[in-house]
């Protein structure tokens, strides 16, 4: 690990005083990295890869290399004990089952048969076709979170300049906001940057931005609760943890569920651990669609009308608080394949 976080700095034509200070640590701390006379910590890890422009994963397989050996050494029963810790691991990484209903099964077929066809009419996209869908995306998904803005009121906010007699600050600022973060996740998708946490915060920051800057792009630090829900988010403390989990999580079955279930899980145990004082919902259908996008899919535009908004909201409860997923799978499955439909109508 020495050797490569020394070859990484150079590589990067950085002094060790220059990455001290990206760090905000002294530099004789870096000297002792990069002589393996010192581990790095968790967040150090994650710091020293984005300021080296190197593999978040790489870092931390080779800090974690160096944690084993620096703990069990050359004891004869460490390649024992070493194997019983891998067999644990792979319990604990073992990809819990999530139950697929038949219904569930054929929507997804659906959606696959969809994009195909989709695929073939990417040379008729345009700009134009997304900028409009967009706008109603942060129409509705303002609207899910008590937004007044119509939807032609959404679209003079935020290509227009204009104010809205009537409308409240905060209304335009998270019609400007959201599209700002729009435009940021889709950026994201184009330079394949992977969900991290760093990205979950910005685009939180970008949601909350003018609005509660204080609390834009920072886990909070009270005890909150949901208004009209059953579910109790948990304790300020417990959030950063349950964040690296979500994360971990992620890494763990972004390659084996399906798209489409693994956005609606992504947005579902965001929003549950609510890490947020505010912004939550936002936050977590950006992220869910982010994963569409990468994916080749298109935004999943769950409506902000009485009815759907009550559908919404009783499915993610039913997740909260029954532990049934399959209900929020299906709205999220259902409304991916209308959007789908729709773009390609349009596409036609």
């Amino acid at each position: 690990m020495k050797t490569f976080l020394k070859n990484a700095r150079i590589q990067k034509g950085l002094l060790i005083r220059e990455l001290a200070q990206l760090l905000g640590v002294d530099q004789a701390l870096v000297s002792k990295f990069e002589s393996g006379n010192r581990l790095p910590t968790r967040n150090q890890i994650k710091n020293l890869a984005k300021h080296l422009d190197i593999s978040m994963d790489e870092l931390q397989v080779l800090w974690l290399k160096e944690k084993i050996l620096a703990e069990v050494g050359n004891d004869y029963l460490a390649t024992k004990a070493l194997q019983m810790v891998q067999e644990e691991i792979a319990q604990y990484n073992r990809i819990p089952s999530i139950q697929i209903s038949n219904d569930l099964e054929k929507i997804l077929q659906d959606i696959d048969q969809l994009k195909s066809e989709l695929d073939k009419l990417r040379a008729y996209d345009s700009y134009r076709i997304a900028q409009a869908l967009e706008l109603e995306y942060t129409f509705e998904s303002n609207r899910i979170e008590g937004n007044t803005l119509t939807l032609r009121e959404t679209d003079l906010v935020i290509n227009e300049g204009l104010t809205i007699s009537g409308k409240t600050m905060r209304e335009h600022l998270e019609a400007i906001n959201h599209k700002d973060a729009i435009d940021y996740v889709k950026d994201l998708v184009v330079r394949r940057i992977p969900i991290n946490e760093r990205e979950v915060l910005t685009i939180h920051n970008l949601i909350l931005r003018g609005i509660l800057p204080e609390n834009a792009g920072v886990y909070r630090k009270v005890q909150v609760m949901i208004q009209g829900s059953a579910h109790v988010p948990p304790q300020p403390f417990l959030v950063p943890k349950q964040m690296e989990e979500y994360f971990d999580w992620f890494q763990i079955n972004k390659d084996q569920l399906h798209p489409v279930i693994l956005a609606a899980e992504m947005h579902e145990r965001l929003v549950t651990i609510h890490p947020f004082i505010d912004g939550n919902g936002r936050t977590s259908r950006l992220i869910m669609n982010m994963i569409l996008l990468k994916n080749g899919y298109v935004i999943a535009n769950i409506k902000g009308d009485n009815q759907n908004r009550f559908s919404y909201y009783e499915a993610l409860e039913k997740v909260q608080t029954d532990k049934s997923k399959d209900a929020f799978h299906l709205l999220v499955a259902k409304v991916e394949k209308e959007c789908l439909e729709r773009y390609l109508s349009i596409l036609r």
